[in-house]
């Protein structure tokens, strides 16, 4: 993920994806955090829920379950799969379907920005028209990336470089407007992506599907290149143009 603004080497650079669930970052960008990690550069996958209420159905059939020991589950399955991809589990657990992002949240999101100083951002697409949590997840990133950049202007309060901005792939693309503005090649870091899938038990009917999908990004990356190497990959869209110095 080339990155005009930050010429610096790979182990200076920061990714922080951002979900509105616990397993989001897993499904999506697995590979991703693994190809950051795995050049020497430094990640954060963050969580704005757990999920608990939603997206962890297979936990609410054991009789007595309670709220709080779903969460500890999902909790203990994000970190274990962010130690599998090599980066830092944050969760802010503001409750899901519905996720409420207020203005302390928000508040949160950007001076954890600020403070990490992400080169890369990647969240949800604007669009779900399944998912309640989504969009909102969507909006806060999207407000809280602005306010940690000043909008690309001098400002009245601490603000650090703009970040490129990117949206992972949606369980329905074609219905959530998606359009992939590039394919990452994550064939050596397949094995570890599907490792921490299977750290997310609560939703184990994923794991073979984000397998799946993975291969057919695969073969689109193949097309797009010629590269048949290529076996498995990730598809992105940007958000906001990237700036380069050459074609």
């Amino acid at each position: 993920m080339p990155d005009s603004h930050d010429s610096s080497t790979p182990a200076a650079r920061h990714l922080l994806v951002v979900g509105a669930h616990s397993a989001d970052f897993v499904w999506r960008a697995a590979g991703a955090v693994a190809t950051h990690t795995a050049a020497g550069g430094s990640a954060t996958v963050l969580a704005l829920s757990y999920g608990e209420r939603g997206e962890s159905g297979a936990l609410w059939k054991e009789e007595g379950q309670t709220e709080e020991r779903v969460k500890a589950i999902r909790h203990e399955e994000a970190s274990g799969a962010a130690e599998v991809l090599g980066a830092d589990f944050v969760a802010l657990d503001l409750g899901d379907y519905p996720l409420r992002v207020d203005d302390a949240a928000v508040d949160r999101l950007a001076g954890l920005m600020r403070d990490i100083r992400p080169a890369v951002v990647i969240t949800h697409p604007e669009l779900d028209p399944f998912n309640p949590d989504h969009p909102v997840a969507h909006r806060a990133v999207a407000q809280a990336r602005l306010l940690t950049s000043g909008a690309g202007v001098a400002s009245a309060f601490e603000t650090v470089p703009p970040t490129e901005f990117l949206a992972f792939e949606p369980h329905q693309p074609e219905l959530c407007g998606f359009v992939p503005s590039f394919f990452l090649d994550i064939t050596a870091v397949f094995d570890r992506k599907v490792q921490a899938m299977k750290h997310m038990s609560a939703q184990s009917y994923l794991q073979e599907y984000y397998a799946q999908r993975g291969e057919h990004r695969g073969n689109h990356a193949r097309k797009v290149s010629g590269d048949a190497g290529v076996r498995q990959a990730e598809a992105f869209m940007r958000l906001v143009p990237n700036v380069e110095r050459a074609l």
